[in-house]
């Protein structure tokens, strides 16, 4: 396993692997003197460029941004263990006027 890197280190990982800040830039779609501010100031990568960064340069969401893409998260359960409905065991709550739906087929 991997040691776990900080989200600065992981932006550095980023241009390393792009070959320059530029060319990072250009894959995320950004100026490069936004990249520049990111790496001297914010030192983290904005929330919304992450999924891509990790796409096109394969560094991981966990390290760029651990706030948003803890390591420890459980993933989603599987479909089959999901449970939709209501809670008639709540207090306040009867049977009567409700429908028991079976087989909702993906509908949230």
């Amino acid at each position: 396993m991997m040691k776990p890197i900080t989200p600065f280190q992981a932006l550095q990982r980023i241009v390393e692997i792009a070959g320059s800040q530029s060319a990072a830039a250009r894959g995320l779609g950004v100026p490069q003197p936004t990249f520049w501010k990111w790496l001297q100031s914010s030192k983290r990568l904005p929330a919304e460029y992450v999924l891509l960064a990790e796409e096109l340069f394969g560094v991981s969401r966990h390290d760029l941004r651990p706030d948003i893409y803890p390591r420890n998260h459980p993933p989603a359960p599987e479909e089959q263990e999901r449970w939709i409905g209501i809670d008639f065991a709540a207090p306040g709550r009867e049977r009567a006027g409700y429908v028991t739906v079976s087989g909702t087929g993906g509908a949230r």
